[in-house]
């Protein structure tokens, strides 16, 4: 006998076709759990459409049974925003949604659907002479719509934004299943709200992204990357400022990096060596573009010189080839790498502060974490250039695992107070999804939240697009109900 589940899972075969929906535990597992395996999820069915309109097909459906949806992309997200949370829910893969509809190196953009892989929107836009600069450790596997629900940032955020800077136009299925067509490819568009701006940071629960309109530049044919020693964050800043000016602006990285960090990371990569002769207590990894030839080495030499004459540098080596350039880019790859959980306990921060207050936001954090627990190992490193600072505690040694995430909440508490006094921000570029929502509702005024549940139950009435994410339940309607054989 068939059931009300049984006969809405042959409503979907109906849309995208029989193998596209996935009810096998075995092949559904994939997409339930997120990559650090700290959240496991329950679905209905895993559902793969091919184009927009067979995602808005799927969401119409999913409307008119009450069904909540789930959008994910390459699940390499790692705050949980992906994960189902809901027996009844359907997730919904945009893993087919894979064609570059169109790119124009004239208007310098490039129209993608949201299951583009970022390497591969990357590497089209280099073979059109262009450059699309958003760049993060997943690219091989993260997808463009994904990076946009999350507003993903990386290593190119100081000179170039953003996800959300990049994007100028949107295509969105809306939660009842209406298709929004906003493919602008427009820098300049004021006629009215900027309705594309909703659903970059909005993780899925406003709505499904399923193609963009991303701005590209021109190819930066010069690089100059230089690998930096210095004494203490308060040098690296001054480093920050002075080659800014030296450089016209052009940098496009300034990523900073701990000793703890660079020894824990060589430490679980064999073959790794020591960038200088000396150990120093941080460095600072620096790279400036630009298009044409315009003397970049000249500035960087300068900026490196003034900064060694002051103490601000204790030593520096610059790359004088691609393959020098990579070996360097390797020593901030192997720090910020997964090395990290193999020491055992890991509690990771993502945090953002003003600029001028990263080095007071790392000697305060630290001061307090290691005062609150003795012996923890503190890793401060990333993209100083922006204020970005992922602010990472491992365990400390011979402690048990168990015993040091027991103080997990407490840690957060600790270090996001500091974050909050500093004026700076609990999420900066992974998103909220699980794991950060109640952090975010501790630190958002009533106003902020309401606002946000006014956009929400304005475009999501049923609360049916990303349920239990984001938004704390307690300031807004609790999950959806209903959905085929549920009250």
């Amino acid at each position: 006998m068939s059931t009300p589940a049984d006969a809405f899972l042959n409503l979907l075969r109906e849309q995208v076709g029989a193998q596209r929906v996935i009810v096998d535990a075995e092949p559904m597992a994939p997409y339930l759990q997120e990559q650090r395996r700290i959240y496991q999820g329950q679905a209905l069915a895993v559902v793969q459409p091919a184009t927009t309109a067979e995602v808005a097909a799927v969401v119409r459906l999913c409307a008119a049974h009450q069904v909540p949806v789930v959008p994910q992309g390459g699940n390499t997200g790692v705050c949980g925003g992906g994960v189902p949370l809901d027996a009844r829910a359907v997730v919904l893969s945009t893993e087919r949604l894979t064609r570059i509809r169109h790119l124009d190196a004239d208007n310098l953009t490039l129209t993608a659907e949201a299951g583009c892989i970022l390497a591969h929107l990357q590497d089209a836009a280099q073979a059109a002479g262009c450059f699309f600069p958003l760049s993060l450790g997943g690219e091989g596997s993260c997808r463009i719509g994904g990076n946009l629900s999350t507003n993903a940032g990386g290593i190119n955020v100081l000179r170039y934004g953003n996800a959300r800077e990049l994007m100028l136009g949107l295509e969105v299925v809306l939660p009842d299943g209406e298709i929004w067509d906003g493919l602008r490819a427009l820098r300049k568009d004021n006629t009215g709200y900027a309705l594309r701006h909703l659903f970059v940071g909005a993780e899925g629960t406003l709505g499904i992204i399923t193609a963009a309109v991303l701005r590209l530049f021109p190819y930066p044919q010069h690089r100059e990357t230089a690998f930096v020693a210095v004494p203490s964050p308060e040098a690296a800043l001054r480093v920050l400022q002075r080659m800014q000016r030296c450089t016209a602006d052009l940098l496009n990285a300034f990523e900073l990096i701990s000793r703890p960090g660079l020894d824990i990371g060589m430490k679980n990569l064999p073959g790794s060596r020591e960038p200088f002769g000396e150990r120093h207590p941080w460095y600072v990894l620096v790279e400036a573009s630009a298009s044409a030839d315009i003397g970049l080495k000249a500035m960087m030499d300068k900026g490196l010189a003034q900064s060694l004459d002051c103490g601000d540098v204790l030593d520096a080596v610059v790359a004088t080839s691609e393959s020098q350039r990579s070996q360097l880019w390797r020593l901030r790859e192997i720090h910020a790498g997964g090395h990290q959980w193999q020491e055992g306990g890991l509690i990771k921060h993502d945090i953002a502060v003003p600029v001028s207050q990263t080095p007071r936001m790392i000697e305060r954090g630290t001061r307090a974490a290691q005062a609150a627990c003795p012996g923890v190992r503190v890793i401060a490193f990333g993209h100083m250039g922006d204020g970005n600072i992922h602010f990472n505690l491992v365990q400390p040694v011979g402690e048990p695992a168990q015993d040091f995430m027991a103080r997990r909440e407490a840690l957060n508490r600790i270090v996001h107070d500091i974050v909050d006094e500093l004026g700076g921000s609990v999420s900066a570029e992974h998103g909220i999804g699980l794991l950060r929502m109640q952090e975010m509702a501790r630190y958002k005024s009533d106003a902020e939240l309401a606002l946000m549940w006014r956009i929400k139950q304005a475009l999501d009435p049923l609360g049916l697009m990303n349920p239990g994410k984001v938004l704390p339940p307690a300031a807004g309607p609790g999950p959806a109900t209903g959905g085929p054989g549920c009250p």
